[in-house]
């Protein structure tokens, strides 16, 4: 095919679509299913009419293509789990019993079963369940879901095509099962798996696919010879096989590397690149092996993850480069739509024309569209959509909000020494020690607490008018007196006042500070039914005034215990906001730090001596090539010291992380000059406090023997057990005892009991340890 019928041919995709409806509906179906208000005919009802909305939204819009098993009650991961049969044996009758409660229980745990363990889809906020898999594990195709989901989309009249996780990713993803030898890699199982795939994908033939999308973003990592022998092996093997749909293998969220030569070869009809993050070296890539002849490419030119308008022009400019490089090219964003909110025209309190700055998934479709066009009947075909995106490009270029020198005059102001605190941590830990008289094992939470139905009706009321600013703030001193009185009960040594003046650990602070912008309907999902509204980090940032002192000191008012100061972390103020594209990220990290520091300056005058900043995105952020690590946790640290250096030696500043594979970044983690940390360790049964054991940690940290993400309460025995094996990586001098996370999303029955055990845990292994 030449460049020119290439072009003509061009059609538009997407890879997934967000899942919960315009109005969260599958998010209130769930809840309530688990609540017993919905029956499971209702929850099926609600999704298949979100799956039939989004598809119309789709097909409407004009995308050519739409994606089906992309939609999720839980996580597509999870999903997959249950399409190959790698139902955990303590799952195992739950699932036969009854398969959708079976299901949420591999995702939530139940009293007796412990859930999946849980963490980041690569570096996005995304969480997704961890397959469990050992060298007993026999798969079993079970093709229902992804089936009956692609008999929907074509009963509608909709070109459809399935998406599934690629099987070689799929096992890179999984981790070795309870009992299972750590030392167990899950690719062994790849000759097991892939019968399992061809079954499915026949399925899918069967059933009226023309195409099934394998997507394989794990081959954007560093991957060593085996694992690229393996993908080529697993693509040989569902290549050459003949009873299958064709198949379009993807990648996204970086440069392909090593990895494209390997699917360029293999037998299959199709690739997807991301053309995005990392367009020149998969432009460079793709050229050297000389293209795709007598292939499908499908080119993601519009940003999967983040929400400015797509520079058309520029995109049009890399389309017309890949004309000529493969049969055909189509026109998709990046990766799915699932990382980015619904619609943005749902946003009432932006202005106008700061709106037209942004493009969430409906308007990121338009521009797909737009760009299929351009690309096959020219630019004239799309004159008007070109100076239309023109004017908003410069309308952002050149707005008041995206330079303000006086941010930018104190951010080059910066010098090492900012960064750095006045003494070792050594000296700063006898310091804090004689200040704050804490026993051996100390207990304490990450920080939030459970948002009662009082709270969330009195923010609703406030909105609505219902009530005043003072009505609302009465509400929150009767919260905050509630939290810090059972705490004290409960007898948890160093306190919180439990944030209930916050709607979000991200969008709290951002409401705040000058350059971000906040959205009342820009839902996306974290995990499950966890949604969360990133703000838009649209412009440079500072502190007009404090954000927290206020109720913090009138928590520390109400008790002789010491009350924790609660704040975000810089890189995590930027990892769960939708960044700016039109400055270094180590820039706008050194200008949130700043506006940061200002506020734990605050604190520390106002009387607060353990400041916590939160940074769990630290590893999610992390770069998915080893060789871009260094850049990015030379910034990533640097922002944090800058946020904590400021404080007196007895002021003592802790962190928290959480849901990530800590061991990747413990040097990182050491770089931070923290005086303590806390880190989710429950799910992974103290993996991490062995990791900073052997890194040799040197400072106090806290692993988590309660996991806040499920609705099991852990007993004081099987804390107890936890903490004891905390101590063998950590000494009881440098040990602290609390959570995984924060208590917001749990309920407060749960949490009392929890925190009860975890406290007579605490007690027991003193006890324990004073009689040794």
């Amino acid at each position: 095919m030449t460049a020119k019928s290439a072009a003509a041919a061009a059609r538009a995709t997407v890879y997934g679509y967000p899942r919960q409806g315009q109005g969260r509906e599958l998010k209130k179906a769930i809840e309530g299913y688990w609540k017993g208000r919905v029956d499971a005919d209702a929850l099926r009802a609600t999704a298949t009419e979100l799956r039939r909305t989004n598809w119309r939204q789709l097909a409407e819009a004009g995308i050519h293509e739409v994606p089906t098993g992309d939609f999720s009650y839980y996580d597509h991961v999870l999903d997959t789990s249950v399409m190959v049969g790698a139902i955990p044996e303590r799952h195992r009758a739950a699932v036969e019993a009854d398969a959708q409660d079976g299901y949420f229980a591999m995702a939530r745990g139940t009293q007796d079963a412990a859930p999946l363990e849980m963490t980041k889809w690569f570096d996005t906020n995304y969480h997704y369940l961890v397959p469990e898999l050992g060298p007993d594990t026999v798969f079993t195709a079970d093709s229902t879901q992804q089936v009956a989901a692609l008999v929907q989309a074509l009963a509608l009249g909709l070109t459809a095509r399935p998406v599934l996780v690629g099987p070689v990713t799929y096992l890179l993803l999984a981790k070795p099962a309870p009992g299972v030898a750590a030392d167990f890699d899950p690719l062994t199982l790849l000759d097991r798996l892939l019968p399992v795939y061809a079954q499915v994908l026949t399925d899918l033939r069967t059933a009226g696919a023309e195409w099934v999308q394998l997507d394989e973003p794990a081959l954007v990592q560093d991957r060593t010879p085996a694992e690229l022998n393996a993908a080529a092996r697993a693509y040989r093997d569902l290549g050459g096989r003949t009873d299958r749909p064709k198949l379009l293998v993807a990648s996204y969220f970086d440069r392909l590397g090593d990895a494209l030569p390997v699917l360029a070869k293999a037998p299959v009809e199709g690739l997807a690149l991301d053309f995005t993050e990392a367009a020149a070296a998969n432009l460079d890539a793709l050229a050297a092996v000389g293209g795709l002849p007598g292939k499908r490419l499908v080119a993601g030119v519009v940003n999967g993850r983040n929400i400015w308008v797509n520079d058309l022009e520029k995109s049009l400019a890399t389309l017309g480069t890949l004309l000529g490089l493969a049969d055909r090219v189509d026109v998709a964003a990046s990766c799915s739509l699932l990382h980015v909110p619904l619609d943005a025209t749902a946003e009432r309190d932006i202005e106008p024309q700061i709106l037209r700055w942004l493009a969430f998934a409906r308007q990121k479709t338009a521009e797909i569209v737009t760009l299929a066009k351009g690309l096959g009947g020219g630019t004239d075909t799309i004159a008007a959509e070109l100076a239309a995106n023109r004017a908003d490009l410069a309308s952002r270029a050149g707005s008041a909000l995206t330079h303000d020198p006086a941010v930018r005059a104190r951010t080059a102001a910066v010098t090492a020494t900012d960064g750095r605190r006045s003494q070792p941590y050594p000296e700063r830990a006898a310091a804090q020690r004689a200040h704050l008289r804490l026993p051996l094992l100390p207990t304490t939470t990450i920080g939030s607490f459970p948002q009662t139905t009082e709270l969330r009706t009195a923010r609703a009321d406030l909105r609505a008018g219902r009530i005043d600013s003072a009505g609302y703030e009465e509400r929150i001193r009767a919260e905050i007196g509630e939290v810090i009185s059972f705490q004290e009960k409960t007898g948890l040594d160093v306190l919180v006042h439990g944030e209930a003046e916050r709607n979000d650990m991200v969008q709290y602070f951002a409401e705040q500070l000058t350059g971000y912008l906040a959205t009342q309907h820009g839902w996306v999902q974290s995990y499950g039914t966890r949604y969360v509204r990133p703000p838009i980090l649209a412009g440079d940032i500072s502190r007009p005034e404090a954000m927290t002192v206020r109720w913090t000191t009138y928590a520390q008012s109400l008790t002789a215990k010491p009350v924790k100061g609660m704040l975000t972390g810089p890189v995590t103020m930027l990892a769960w906001s939708f960044v700016r594209d039109d400055q270094p990220l180590a820039d706008t990290a050194r200008q949130v730090a700043l506006a940061l520091r200002d506020e734990v300056n605050d604190l520390e005058a106002a009387g607060t001596s353990v400041i916590q900043v939160d940074e769990p995105a630290l590893r999610e952020t992390l770069p998915l090539r080893a060789c871009d690590h260094p850049e990015y946790l030379a910034w990533a640290t640097e922002a944090f010291r800058l946020t904590t250096a400021g404080v007196r030696p007895d002021t003592q500043i802790h962190t928290h992380m959480c849901y990530a594979e800590f061991g990747d970044i413990v040097q990182a983690i050491d770089d931070l000059d923290a005086d303590v940390i806390s880190l989710e360790a429950a799910r992974s049964h103290m993996q991490v406090a062995r990791e900073l054991a052997g890194h040799g940690y040197p400072r106090e940290a806290g692993p988590g023997v309660y996991d806040i993400h499920s609705p099991r309460v852990p007993g004081a025995d099987k804390a107890a057990a936890l903490l004891r094996r905390g101590l063998e990586a950590i000494p009881a001098e440098r040990l602290w005892v609390n959570p995984d996370c924060g208590l917001k999303t749990r309920a407060w029955p749960e949490t009392r009991a929890s925190l009860e055990n975890l406290v007579t845990a605490a007690r027991t292994v003193r006890t324990e340890l004073s009689a040794s």
